[in-house]
C-alpha cells in the first residue's frame, strides 16, 4: 500500500470520527435550544402560579360572587365589588374598538391595495411611529390636550371621561389593527383578484366582495388583538379617565368618569400594606385581567392559524355527516339545550328588571352560548341562530335607556340611508365614494400622528434648549433642574433588559425555526410565547414584585427592573428571530450540508450571519418597547428623584417614563418640564424604532437584489 493511500485512508478515518463527534454534538445543542424556547412557557406558568399563590387568600376571605358581582369597590373599608370596574373596562374598550376598527380597516385596505409604493412606505412608517410612542406620552397628550378639549366642548367640570379614554385607546390600538388587517389582506392569493377582474368586477367590488371576505379571519383576529391591546393599557388610562369606580349614569353616557382594571391596580397598589387583604384584592384584579387577556390571545391565535390553513389547499373536515342521518326527534334531543338558551336570551330584553340582573343574565347566556358554540356537532345554521338571539338580548338591554334608543335609531337611519344612496348610483361612482372614505380615514390616521408629535415638539422643544435640562439633576421634586439621572436610568434599564433577553430570544428563535417539528409541543410553546407577548404590562409589574422581590428578596432595584422588562420583550425577540431565520433561502442550508457541515455548523456559520439584520431589528424594537414602558418598573425598579447616578444593580434608578408620570400627577406647575421629558423620551424611542426601520429596509433591498 502506498503512502498516499495510507494518508488518504487516515484522512478518511479522521473525517468519519469527526463527523461522529459532530453528530453527537447536534442533539445536545438541540435540547439546549429547546430549553431556551421553553422559557416563555415556563414564565407563563410562573406568572399564573405566583399570582394565584399570593392572591388565593383573598378568594378564601371574599366570596367569588361578591368579588365579581358586587357594586362597591373600596378595599380600605372592606368593600370588594369589582363589577363596576369590569363593566367600565369593557365599555371603554368597546368604545375604542368602535372608533379604531373603521379607521384601521380602511387604512389597511389603502396601504395593501390602493396606495402607490412610496406612499405605502410613508403610511407604514406612520403606523409604526404610532406603535412606538410610549403609552405615558399618549397619557400626557390626553391629559393636557384631549381632556381640556372635551371639557370645553361639552361644558363639563373636568375632562376625565369614558370618551377620552376610548379615543386614546383607539389611537393606541390602531397600529395593531392596521398591521394585522394588512397582513390578512396581502395574504389573499393574487389569482383571487385576477379571477374577479376577469369576471368584469371593478377594483372596489374586488376589494369588498372578494378580498375582505377572504381575509375575514385575519380581520377578526385584528379586532381581538386590538381588544387585547386596549384591555392591557395602564398608564394612559391612569392619567386621563379619572378612576371613578362607578357605573356610568346612564350606562351609555360617555361623558362620565370611569375606571378600568389596569388603572385601578396601578393607582391602588402603592399605598397598601404588605400582605394585607387590600393588597391581595389588587392581585385578584390582576388575575382576572390576566385570564381575560389569555382567553383573548388564545382566540386570536386560533383564528390566525386558520388563515394559513385556508389558503394552503387543506380540505375542510366533514363534521356533520353523521348528523344529517339523524331524525328530527334525535336532532331536537341534541339541540334542546341550544333551543332553551335561545328562548332565555330572547326573554331577557322583555323582563323589566334592574341593571345588575340584566348584566348577570346576559353574561350567563353568553357563557352558555360559547360552550355550545365550540361543540363540534352543532351545524353552522344553529350557530347563526344562537348568535342572533344573544345579540338581540344585548340590544334589548342597551335599548332600556332613552339614550340607547336614540343611538340605535340614529345608527339604523344612517345605515339604511347610506345603503339606499349607494344602490342608486353607478358602479364607478360607488368606487369613487368608497375610495374617498378610505382616503379620508387614512388621512385621519396620519393627522393624528402629526398632531400628537407636533404638540409635544412645540411645547417641549424650548425646555430642551435650557442649559441644565438634559445634563442637570432634578430639584424641588422635579419642578426645577434637569433629567440627567432619568436619562441614564432609562438607558441602563433598556440595555440591561436587551442583554438579558437577546441570548434567550435568539436561541429560542433558532430552535423554533430550525429544529422544531409541527407537533403539539411546538404549537404549545408558540401559543405561550404569544400569550406572554399579550400579557398586560401591569401584570408583569405585579409578577416582578411577587417573584423577584417577595420570593427571592432582591428588593426594588435596577436588577429587578431589567429582569422584568427582559421577560416582557422576550417574545418580540423570539418572533423576529424566528421570522428572520425562516426568510433565509433553503438553498443556503443545502449547500452547506452538501459540503459536509453539520446542521449546527450550517446554522451558526451560514444562516445566522445572513439573518443578523432581522435579529438586530427585533433587538432594537425590544429596546424601544423597554425604554417606553412605565408599569413594569413602577413597583420594581424606580425611585422618585436622585441627586446622583448609580451603577449598582441592587439600587433603584430614575426613569424618564416614571418621571413623566410623577410630573403629571404629583407635581403642580410642571407642565413644561413634563413636555420636555415627553419629548426627550419620544426622541429616544423613535430613534430606536427608526434604526430598526432603516435596518429592515436595507435588508429587504438586499434580499430583492
Amino acid at each position: 500500500m502506498s503512502a498516499e493511500t495510507i494518508y488518504d485512508k487516515k484522512l478518511f478515518v479522521y473525517d468519519e470520527d469527526f463527523s461522529h463527534l459532530k453528530k453527537n454534538r447536534d442533539p445536545m445543542i438541540k435540547w439546549t435550544l429547546f430549553f431556551f424556547a421553553s422559557i416563555a412557557t415556563i414564565f407563563v406558568f410562573l406568572i399564573i402560579i405566583f399570582l394565584f399563590i399570593e392572591g388565593a387568600p383573598f378568594f378564601g376571605a371574599v366570596p367569588l360572587n361578591e368579588f365579581l358581582f358586587g357594586t362597591n369597590w373600596l378595599p380600605s373599608n372592606g368593600d370588594f365589588g369589582a363589577l363596576p370596574i369590569i363593566v367600565d373596562t369593557l365599555l371603554v374598550v368597546l368604545g375604542a374598538i368602535i372608533i379604531a376598527l373603521p379607521l384601521g380597516l380602511a387604512t389597511a385596505i389603502f396601504i395593501a391595495e390602493i396606495a402607490p409604493p412610496k406612499l405605502r412606505k410613508i403610511l407604514k412608517f406612520s403606523v409604526e411611529i404610532l406603535a412606538g410612542i410610549p403609552s405615558i406620552v399618549y397619557g400626557f397628550f390626553g391629559l393636557i390636550v384631549l381632556n381640556v378639549l372635551i371639557k370645553d366642548i361639552f361644558g363639563l367640570h373636568h375632562g376625565n371621561t369614558w370618551l377620552s379614554g376610548s379615543l386614546i385607546l383607539a389611537l393606541m390600538a390602531l397600529p395593531t389593527i392596521v398591521s394585522v388587517c394588512e397582513d390578512a389582506i396581502r395574504a389573499v392569493p393574487n389569482y383571487y383578484r385576477e379571477a374577479s377582474y376577469a369576471m368584469g368586477a371593478t377594483r372596489w367590488q374586488t376589494i369588498y366582495k372578494v378580498i375582505i371576505p377572504s381575509g375575514m379571519s385575519g380581520i377578526t383576529a385584528a379586532i381581538i388583538l386590538g381588544v387585547g391591546r386596549a384591555l392591557g393599557e395602564t398608564m394612559a388610562m391612569l392619567l386621563i379617565i379619572g378612576n371613578c369606580k362607578i357605573f356610568p349614569d346612564p350606562i351609555t353616557n360617555m361623558l362620565d368618569c370611569v375606571a378600568v382594571i389596569t388603572s385601578t391596580i396601578a393607582a391602588g397598589w402603592g399605598p397598601t400594606e404588605q400582605g394585607s387583604l387590600e393588597q391581595r384584592s389588587y392581585l385578584a384584579l390582576a388575575i382576572l385581567l390576566f385570564l381575560m387577556t389569555l382567553i383573548i390571545n388564545t382566540i386570536a391565535n386560533l383564528i390566525l392559524s386558520r388563515i394559513q390553513r385556508k389558503f394552503s389547499g387543506e380540505k375542510p373536515k366533514e363534521r356533520f355527516s353523521k348528523l344529517k342521518e339523524l331524525s328530527f326527534y334525535e336532532r331536537f334531543q341534541n339541540y334542546k339545550q341550544l333551543i332553551s338558551t335561545v328562548i332565555i336570551s330572547g326573554l331577557i330584553m322583555l323582563i323589566p328588571i334592574d341593571l345588575m340582573s340584566r348584566v348577570i343574565g346576559v353574561s350567563i347566556c353568553v357563557v352558555l352560548s360559547l360552550i355550545i358554540y365550540i361543540r363540534k356537532n352543532i351545524p353552522q345554521n344553529y350557530k347563526k341562530m344562537l348568535t342572533y338571539s344573544v345579540t338581540l338580548s344585548i340590544v334589548g338591554w342597551i335599548l332600556s335607556t332613552w339614550i340607547g334608543i336614540f343611538l340605535a335609531i340614529s345608527i339604523c337611519v344612517l345605515f339604511i340611508g347610506t345603503v339606499f344612496i349607494i344602490r342608486k348610483i353607478s358602479t364607478v361612482a360607488q368606487q369613487k365614494l368608497w375610495f374617498s372614505l378610505i382616503y379620508l380615514c387614512s388621512f385621519f390616521v396620519v393627522l393624528a400622528v402629526g398632531i400628537l408629535i407636533s404638540y409635544i415638539v412645540v411645547r417641549g422643544f424650548p425646555v430642551l434648549l435650557e442649559p441644565d435640562f438634559l445634563i442637570g439633576y432634578p430639584s424641588h421634586n422635579g419642578r426645577d433642574g434637569g433629567i440627567f439621572p432619568a436619562i441614564v436610568g432609562t438607558l441602563q434599564l433598556t440595555l440591561g433588559s436587551i442583554l438579558f433577553a437577546l441570548p434567550l430570544g435568539v436561541c429560542a428563535g433558532i430552535y423554533l425555526s430550525e429544529y422544531a417539528k409541527n407537533n403539539r409541543i411546538t404549537r404549545f410553546i408558540r401559543a405561550n410565547i404569544d400569550n406572554l407577548n399579550g400579557t398586560p404590562s401591569i401584570v408583569f409589574a405585579l409578577f416582578g414584585f411577587v417573584f423577584f422581590i417577595l420570593f427571592f428578596g432582591l428588593g426594588r432595584s435596577l436588577l429587578v427592573g431589567i429582569l422584568t422588562l427582559g421577560l416582557m420583550i422576550l417574545p418580540t425577540i423570539i418572533r423576529t428571530t424566528e421570522e428572520a431565520i425562516k426568510a433565509i433561502p433553503q438553498s443556503f442550508r443545502e449547500g452547506s450540508l452538501a459540503l459536509g457541515s453539520s446542521k449546527w455548523k450550517s446554522i451558526s456559520k451560514i444562516v445566522l450571519p445572513a439573518a443578523v439584520p432581522g435579529i438586530v431589528t427585533g433587538a432594537v424594537l425590544g429596546m424601544g418597547r423597554s425604554a417606553g414602558e412605565t408599569a413594569p418598573i413602577m413597583f420594581t425598579a424606580v425611585r422618585s428623584s436622585a441627586r446622583w447616578v448609580t451603577f449598582s444593580l441592587f439600587e433603584p434608578v430614575m426613569a424618564l417614563t416614571y418621571h413623566l408620570y410623577r410630573l403629571n400627577t404629583e407635581v403642580l406647575g410642571a407642565v413644561d418640564k413634563a413636555a420636555g421629558t415627553a419629548l426627550t423620551l419620544l426622541i429616544l424611542v423613535l430613534l430606536l424604532y427608526g434604526l430598526a426601520f432603516i435596518v429592515r429596509s436595507k435588508y429587504e433591498k438586499r434580499k430583492q437584489w
